[in-house]
């Protein structure tokens, strides 16, 4: 009897089950996709917040730690770009797949193709899906609005069975998913499983400090909004002293921090004046932000890093989905993994119809 969580996604990936661990800055580190790649799902590694060397030490502490294949997440405009490609090309024997939410050209797709390296990009609107597909990518993870971080207006009911109808590549279910029923459904609308960043983020072996979890666990759904201050564009976050703070800001003091922001980030990556400016204009030309926005846009996950990094669960943000409201607990991922699968399984089951028993004298 086929196996229902057996899908074209687990056949693409190479894992067990059809649930991907998305690429969440400073949070998917190699503990994180280890533990999940070897419970069963697919991890993303998180590369678009490191430099070069510290993409490829990443890389190879993840590649000790599993024999599972893995995805690296980067985008265009980071600093060091074309060398975090070089590195992940390198390491295509594992790398089985990359994320990006913006950036990559043809060329660069059909690069990565070439190496037997999967293009699984995440979009937020059916247009983006189409032109993603277009571009050559295998696969497109949709996000709908209940989604961490960055996000759009449109719920994942309805993006979902657009963005399915509108492509014909494998279509990855995000945004609001944390469990088996969510699992179940997404097969059910037609998605090939589900990528979840909250849910990992909310497990014991991310990143993050203790104390900063324990605020994940305690919001409810009432604590956490959407903003648009952060860096001129909806992004959903906790509610704390920080975000307090940025919505209450004037045009000037949204500067003044991107400036400040810039210059720590400036500090940690040792890039160039130079490799910020590109970065921001890239982000202009390809991202549809305006400058203001690109500056404020690379500048805002230091804000990110000072809650998940360094444990300032007041003065940083911490970028949530607002499924985290009703979360409250922090599994290891493999108890996590195993719980989705058992309760998938149980949901496709009471779905299916019961066998017609067969009348008597009847063969």
């Amino acid at each position: 009897m086929a196996d229902a969580l057996e899908t074209p996604l687990t056949r693409l990936l190479g894992c067990r089950y059809p649930i991907v661990q998305t690429a969440m800055g400073w949070v998917a580190t190699p503990p994180l996709v280890i533990a999940t790649s070897n419970a069963g799902a697919f991890g993303f590694l998180a590369a678009s917040v490191m430099q070069p060397a510290e993409a490829r030490a990443a890389i190879e502490a993840v590649r000790a730690g599993t024999d599972q294949p893995f995805g690296v997440n980067f985008h265009s405009f980071q600093p060091g770009a074309a060398e975090i490609v070089d590195i992940i090309v390198d390491h295509a024997a594992q790398v089985r797949a990359v994320s990006f939410g913006r950036g990559p050209d043809a060329k660069m797709i059909a690069r990565f193709k070439d190496a037997g390296i999967l293009c699984m990009p995440t979009v937020g609107a059916v247009k983006h899906a189409q032109k993603m597909v277009q571009l050559g990518v295998d696969a497109v993870t949709v996000q709908g609005g209940e989604g961490g971080g960055h996000t759009g207006s449109v719920p994942t009911t309805v993006l979902l069975p657009q963005v399915l109808d509108a492509v014909q590549v494998p279509v990855i279910a995000a945004g609001g998913f944390a469990d088996g029923r969510g699992l179940a459904a997404a097969l059910a609308f037609g998605a090939v499983g589900i990528a979840m960043g909250t849910r990992f983020l909310m497990t014991r072996e991310s990143a993050p400090p203790e104390n900063v979890k324990a605020r994940y666990v305690k919001a409810g759904t009432d604590d956490i909004l959407v903003s648009t201050k952060v860096d001129g564009l909806p992004q959903r976050m906790i509610r704390n002293a920080a975000l307090d703070r940025i919505e209450r800001s004037s045009g000037m003091g949204l500067w003044r921090r991107a400036v400040e922001s810039g210059l720590q980030m400036k500090r940690q990556s040792g890039a160039s004046y130079g490799e910020l400016l590109a970065a921001a204009k890239g982000m202009t030309s390809h991202g549809g932000l305006s400058l203001p926005q690109a500056m404020m846009a690379a500048a805002a996950p230091m804000l990110i890093q000072r809650a998940v990094v360094e444990g300032d669960a007041d003065g940083g943000l911490m970028a949530t989905g607002v499924v985290a409201g009703r979360l409250g607990d922090l599994p290891t991922c493999a108890e996590l993994i195993d719980a989705i699968v058992a309760q998938a399984r149980a949901r496709l089951a009471a779905l299916a119809p019961a066998p017609t028993p067969t009348p008597a004298g009847v063969l």
